[in-house]
This record gives C-alpha cells, structure tokens and sequence, in this order.
C-alpha cells in the first residue's frame, strides 16, 4: 500500500514541477482533465481546451 502513496505523491510532485517550469518559462502545461478533455492551463490559471482538428494550438 505504501507503494502506491509514494507513487501518487511523485505524480503530484512531477505535476507540480511542471507548473513552476511553466511559471518561470512563460509557458503553460497541458493535461487530461477527469472528463477527458485535453486542456491547456497558462501560468495565470487560464485553461483552454485543445482542439482534435488543429493540431498546432
């Protein structure tokens, strides 16, 4: 059981990581929300979703 704790605190870290690399770079992360959608989230807390048709957005 300690496995998975320490597996679910490492993907919190790693996400947490990410959005300071974001924050510092003037940049944003992107990830799967719990519905599905493929968003984007600036380092302002603005998310956008990502289109299936335009693959450079």
């Amino acid at each position: 059981m300690d496995q998975i704790k320490d597996l679910k605190k490492l993907i919190k870290l790693t996400g947490d990581r990410a959005k300071l690399d974001a924050k510092a770079n003037d940049s944003y992360i992107v990830y799967k929300t719990l519905e599905g959608q493929i968003v984007k989230e600036y380092s302002d807390g603005h998310v956008v979703a990502v289109s299936e048709w335009s693959p450079n957005a």
